[in-house]
């Protein structure tokens, strides 16, 4: 049987990014997961929106694991001019119907809903006490496209029928999630003007490798997390949620998000360069020579080692003729603590090989200056007289589409006013 010009197969295992009721329905004949459900006692949970380390499972090493499937939607409001108290409550509504349904961990759902720049634009004000700028492009090499809705829904679980049962029943076309009765929708209020998705955690890039960006010989190690073939999210490289979470102001206990489209060439990373060419580029040259890194790096802990890189990465890169995408990193740590909370995954949308760039940070400009040091400008400036300088992993990349979102603390995620003092 086929759908869509697939095999069923084929159609179940790229089940959440094709969507709707086909493909939950694909999942769901594969089997009904025992998702735990949530609490009616929505006060019981996080004041943060953010707040997912706790509630999410951890590897050996004690770092947090991401949930394995995800969905972005981006969202616009229905209405001309300002929400009203009535939309509020249908959003806020059909938001603790999800939390009531599911257990707020990897294993049930997790979300987010934050705004950008376009929704605020209504209220002709800035967000109180918090910058949400324009997306704009971070490097002379890059013209992305500007992402504009007003709203960004990430729904996130372990269980591809989880993302997809929640979408639909905020869509109105499920009645029911995890035998749960839906209050109410998202029908007349937000409607869905993109839609992305997404993955990440062992075996899942290996068995979606057969993708445009990645090459016919299946090179992807099954036991990688990520296309590029490296283990992400060490807790040691990544901000605590303390530290991207606004301190101040009617949206204090919120973060801002970035989300960036990327999209991946990997023929040559693995059809040209040799393992050790990929672990300097991705960690450092030191860690290649010494064997730092093993199979995806499971061996590393809680952080990349990169202190044990140099910390001069102009001068490294003038001697090595490579610099490490960590190395470059660690430039943009204050306090020998990174700003930014990455929560990353893969993507085969559109049948190519993509990643999603979804950060948390207190303020926008932390995640500026955080790929500005990933841009390495003055490493590639400053290479070596007739000698080009390996920047990282730079040119196996293509920033696509790129947005700015500011995550209200829960009780003002459903259609916030700008200033809601």
């Amino acid at each position: 049987m086929t759908d869509r010009g697939i095999s069923r197969r084929e159609f179940a295992k790229s089940a959440v990014a094709i969507g709707g009721t086909a493909a939950l329905a694909a999942c769901l004949d594969r089997g009904t997961p025992d998702v735990p459900e949530g609490t009616d006692d929505i006060a019981s949970l996080p004041a943060r929106q953010h707040a997912w380390n706790d509630a999410l499972a951890t590897d050996d090493a004690g770092n947090p694991r991401m949930a394995r499937h995800h969905v972005l939607l981006l969202l616009d409001y229905e209405r001309d001019g300002r929400p009203t108290d009535g939309d509020r409550r249908q959003v806020e509504d059909a938001l603790s119907t999800l939390e009531q349904a599911y257990e707020w961990s990897n294993d049930g759902l997790l979300f987010t809903l934050g705004y950008g720049p376009t929704y605020f634009d209504r209220f002709e004000a800035n967000p109180a006490g918090v910058d949400v700028p324009e997306p704009k492009a971070l490097a002379p090499f890059e013209d992305p496209e500007p992402d504009t809705p007003d709203a960004l829904l990430h729904l996130a679980s372990d269980h591809e029928s989880v993302v997809l049962a929640a979408e639909e029943a905020l869509k109105g076309t499920r009645k029911t999630v995890n035998d749960h009765e839906m209050s109410t929708t998202f029908e007349g209020v937000l409607s869905v003007a993109d839609r992305r998705t997404g993955f990440v955690g062992t075996g899942l890039p290996a068995e979606k490798q057969d993708v445009d960006g990645i090459p016919d010989s299946e090179p992807v190690p099954e036991e990688a997390p990520l296309f590029m073939g490296f283990k992400s999210g060490f807790k040691g490289n990544q901000a605590t949620e303390d530290r991207v979470t606004v301190d101040a102001g009617p949206f204090a206990g919120g973060a801002t998000q970035h989300l960036s489209f990327i999209r991946l060439h990997l023929q040559q990373w693995y059809e040209q360069d040799s393992r050790e060419q990929r672990v300097s580029k991705m960690f450092c040259p030191a860690h290649a020579d010494e064997g730092k890194v093993e199979g995806v790096g499971e061996n590393l802990g809680t952080d990349s080692a990169i202190e044990e890189c140099p910390e001069d990465a102009v001068e490294s890169g003038r001697r090595e003729g490579v610099v490490g995408h960590s190395q470059k990193l660690s430039r943009a740590r204050e306090d020998d603590s990174p700003t930014i909370l990455r929560r990353d995954f893969d993507s085969t949308d559109g049948g190519e090989a993509g990643l999603h760039f979804l950060s948390l940070q207190q303020s926008i400009e932390d995640f500026v200056a955080t790929r500005e040091a990933m841009n390495g400008t003055d490493v590639a400036e400053n290479s070596a007289v007739g000698q080009r300088t390996n920047n990282g992993i730079l040119q196996y990349m293509t920033v696509e589409r790129r947005g700015n979102y500011l995550l209200p603390p829960r009780n003002l995620r459903a259609l916030p006013p700008a200033d809601p003092a």
